[in-house]
């Protein structure tokens, strides 16, 4: 007996450590989630980048200004015969000089709305970006919040084995005690003994779930030590049963970001559908600019000539035929009309979502509510099955069967609850309501 005692002492003792405990609840696990994750972080600067991209320069509103500069020496050796005389005259190592500088500046003052019509574009990618970044947000957050209740799951399922291996203990004590009297056979005990080390083998395999769980909360909060102990504050699986599915579909409409993205796609569809209208259009281009020029003479009449002063001129254009225009006036309609039936797919396919995990939802509710009941009764049934047991009236296999009866109610409800909270989940997300965990 003090032998079993012992042994189970060890192993309900495996699980503590002697390393500090982190106590989170969900909103801290999200926030330092939401601040640390890699991935996050990644996204949030790729919107940076669409933010920095959007600027007036960027889509050709601005001048270009270019300072330039230069010097050319020409060392030449010359024979110049006189027509008239036939004289030749010869000139060796002529250095010749040449320097100069300038400012030019250059202006697309008008590119048949093209300009305009990019600058648009870029803060329309910028708002895409933006959309973007809240996409993998709310990613995040129904990932992070699944596995924190992953985790709670785990744990309450280690604290039924542990129930279960205490129970098991207890009957492997009285077994043991009525065996050395002469009460219950050797294959009463055989038996007792096969179920308590199955009950043990559970309990360890299942601190092992515990521990996957707590490591991938710990990657999803970017901790440098993934293997930190963490407690969580909450010790059950608190479900929402009060959703309404017309309040989550409007807000699916109104809110949901897949949809806003795809919103956004389309216009940017039709942004490049403008762009090549565009080039039906002349352009005007200004050009300006100050130069100096000195030139040295080593042989000529004039030693020395410098020239400095402005410069001006506009150009007008107009492309007549390019040969690619109209077909990528044809591609570009195309993919206004593939954007937009992107989009209507997408509704149609955020509709049906919907519907399943309404559907399972609602299931797993009236689920949840019968195994509640039926819990009640197995734990009436267990507490009556071990009076029996304890008077001799119920052998040990109708005894193991009550407690495996009362093990799987457990299992049953621990299973609906976390299963209509992850359908809890997923329709926040579907409905762009999933930062409602941060508050």
């Amino acid at each position: 007996m003090k032998k079993h005692l012992y042994i189970t002492a060890i192993l309900l003792g495996l699980g503590l450590s002697a390393r500090a405990q982190y106590t989170y609840t969900l909103r801290q696990c999200l926030e330092e989630g939401l601040a640390n994750n890699y991935s996050l972080r990644i996204t949030r600067n790729d919107e940076q980048i669409s933010k920095n991209n959007a600027t007036l320069g960027n889509a050709g509103y601005l001048p270009t200004v270019e300072f330039t500069a230069g010097y050319t020496g020409n060392n030449d050796n010359s024979n110049t015969e006189a027509r008239s005389t036939g004289e030749t005259t010869k000139a060796r190592g002529v250095y010749d000089q040449t320097l100069d500088a300038g400012i030019d500046l250059n202006w697309t003052i008008f590119d048949g709305f093209n300009i305009s019509t990019t600058y648009k574009q870029l803060q329309e990618m910028e708002r895409l970006g933006a959309t973007n970044t809240r996409i993998a947000i709310e990613d995040f957050i129904a990932s992070l919040t699944a596995e924190y209740y992953n985790y709670i799951q785990q744990e309450i399922r280690l604290k039924n084995f542990r129930y279960a291996v205490t129970l098991s203990r207890e009957r492997l004590r009285i077994v043991e005690e009525r065996y050395h009297i002469g009460n219950f056979s050797r294959l009463d005990y055989q038996q007792a003994t096969v179920d308590f080390n199955a009950d043990r083998a559970q309990y360890i395999k299942q601190r092992e779930l515990v521990h996957t769980s707590r490591i991938n909360l710990n990657e999803l909060m970017a901790a440098k030590d993934m293997d930190r102990p963490i407690k969580v504050k909450d010790s059950l699986i608190d479900v929402n049963e009060h959703l309404d599915f017309n309040e989550l579909w409007n807000g699916t409409l109104n809110t949901n970001a897949n949809l806003l993205q795809a919103d956004q796609n389309t216009t940017i569809a039709q942004l490049d559908y403008k762009k090549v209208l565009s080039r039906n259009y002349p352009y005007v281009r200004l050009n300006a600019g100050y130069g100096y020029t000195l030139n040295k003479y080593d042989v000529n009449t004039t030693r020395k000539r410098s020239n400095w002063g402005f410069s001006g001129g506009i150009t007008v254009g107009f492309n007549i035929f390019d040969g690619n225009r109209k077909r990528e006036k044809r591609n570009a309609s195309l993919a206004i009309r593939n954007a937009q039936l992107a989009r209507e797919e997408l509704e149609q396919g955020l509709r049906a979502d919907l519907s399943n995990l309404w559907q399972a939802y609602r299931n797993n509710i009236r689920l949840l509510n019968l195994e509640r009941q039926n819990l009640v009764s197995a734990k009436e049934n267990h507490e009556i099955a071990k009076e029996r047991y304890l008077l001799g009236d119920l052998s040990g296999i109708e005894m193991r069967e009550a407690q495996k009866s009362l093990l799987d109610a457990e299992e049953r409800i621990l299973s609906a609850e976390y299963d209509t909270k992850m359908c809890e989940i997923s329709l926040l997300q579907l409905s762009g309501k999933i930062a409602h965990y941060l508050e």
